[in-house]
């Protein structure tokens, strides 16, 4: 494998269960709002699946959203085609808010930004630095677009860092019969905490409010080879050693590879020294992959710069294509996370030779319904995968099953195959998500077949 796919392979993103096989993709009409559409269905980033439909719209403004919603009789949208499953898929019809892509509003009163639904964290972050703010936290790629990401519960790490959609204050949507909704935590009680996290599930998000903290300075640090073993008594405190941290392995010899460990410039850090639990002070820049060049890789060796350079793993300056990789992603309670990790080591023989690289991260619990992290903690068990399809198929559900005993539940937008009973006994609300979906949208015109094989067979 070359550098150029593997550095996009290695960007963990921070995202199911039948693939298809790749089809070229022709780039979408250029048309604003018109029924011409590509000849073939796009891809998603790591072309590991092709979308069901071609009938792909890409409305420039709310009115044009509606008008799409209007005259279709089942649709999803479409965010920044980063997810490994089929949860943004339709046979039917697609809509891409890639166009609608502003910053609306900065509210120095409220301490809040309104963005378009298409925009990109790394798009705004430059932005919001210069009106003297940050957002909490960040993805470990910032290419992703905040509904998509909002939605589908992605996240960042830390074990005092809730996911990407807790600092949601508001959302705009349009509903299935054309109407635009907002959803605001001011005034929807909970509600609200159930359509954030909608899977796209209650209409078409065109907008999104997020909370705002003042700008702030970080480092990073990478400290290498720490023994498993320093993580059976110390986990929470190695975990919690700095704003965000991060374990990257490949599961062999019972072996950490590198702790990335993330620090607010003005925070006391329990961090210091050439070791650190057995790892020793990395000498030079590193890629999640020791071997690989860390070029696209923020900047560490503690060098201090403004939070959106040092809490994604990558740098926005580069532009991910498609990546010859899958991705899974699960996650169980905090006070798991080592036993999980144990769990997931003593099948190293059969998952290395299929990897290329894991993270284990952490993230707060939350109150939204549809959240993996909904009033728990949790450790997240990440797996970048060659693209071994055939191997990787046979590995999830073992990999599952020897999570089982510890509540396992995935990602929403990446790989899975955890039976549909499983998964809904693990959501608390479920049977109010799904009473929301159908005051929202009773003919089912945003649900898909993801939605319905997962949430209500």
């Amino acid at each position: 494998m070359n550098k150029r796919t593997f550095i996009k392979t290695a960007s963990i993103v921070t995202t199911g269960s039948i693939l298809v096989p790749n089809m070229a993709c022709k780039q979408p009409s250029t048309s604003q709002f018109s029924d011409h559409f590509p000849e073939e269905p796009l891809t998603n980033w790591a072309k590991n699946l092709t979308y069901s439909t071609n009938r792909l719209h890409y409305p420039t403004s709310v009115k044009e959203a509606q008008q799409i919603v209007k005259k279709s009789s089942s649709l999803r949208g479409l965010g920044s085609q980063h997810s490994f499953n089929r949860i943004a898929d339709s046979i039917h019809n697609q809509v891409s808010l890639k166009k609608m892509n502003q910053v609306l509003n900065i509210d120095k009163v409220a301490h809040t930004v309104t963005v378009e639904a298409g925009v990109r964290y790394g798009d705004i972050c430059q932005q919001l630095e210069q009106n003297g703010y940050a957002l909490h936290n960040l993805a470990s790629l910032p290419h992703i677009s905040v509904a998509g990401a909002c939605t589908t519960a992605t996240h960042g790490s830390g074990v005092n860092n809730g996911a990407l959609h807790t600092v949601v204050r508001a959302i705009e949507l349009v509903k299935a019969n054309g109407d635009v909704v907002t959803i605001s935590k001011d005034k929807d009680g909970d509600l609200f905490y159930g359509a954030v996290v909608g899977l796209g599930g209650l209409g078409l998000i065109t907008k999104v409010t997020l909370d705002l903290l003042p700008t702030f300075q970080m480092q990073q640090v990478v400290y290498q080879n720490m023994p498993m073993s320093a993580l059976e008594r110390n986990f929470e405190k190695i975990m919690s050693s700095a704003y965000s941290v991060s374990l990257f392995t490949d599961w062999r010899s019972r072996n950490i590879s590198e702790v990335w460990i993330k620090s607010r410039v003005d925070a006391s850090s329990t961090v210091s020294g050439e070791q650190y639990f057995g790892a020793t002070l990395a000498t030079r820049h590193l890629h999640p992959i020791v071997s690989h060049p860390a070029e696209h890789c923020t900047e560490q060796m503690g060098i201090e710069a403004a939070w959106y350079e040092r809490l994604p793993h990558f740098k926005m300056g580069f532009t991910p294509s498609s990546g010859a990789e899958l991705q899974a992603e699960f996650f169980v309670p905090m006070e798991y996370g080592y036993q999980a990790m144990t769990a997931i080591e003593k099948m190293q023989e059969k998952i290395s030779p299929h990897l290329f690289i894991s993270e284990i991260r952490t993230i707060a619990a939350d109150d939204f319904w549809m959240s993996p992290f909904y009033k728990k903690p949790c450790v997240a068990i990440h797996f970048t995968f060659k693209p071994h399809w055939d191997a990787v198929q046979e590995l999830l559900p073992q990999i599952e099953a020897a999570l089982d005993v510890y509540h396992v539940r995935p990602h929403w937008g990446k790989l899975f195959t955890l039976a549909p009973t499983v998964l809904q006994s693990r959501i608390d609300r479920l049977e109010d998500y799904k009473t929301l979906l159908n005051d929202f949208d009773p003919q089912g015109k945003f649900r898909n077949q993801f939605l319905d094989k997962n949430l209500f067979v």
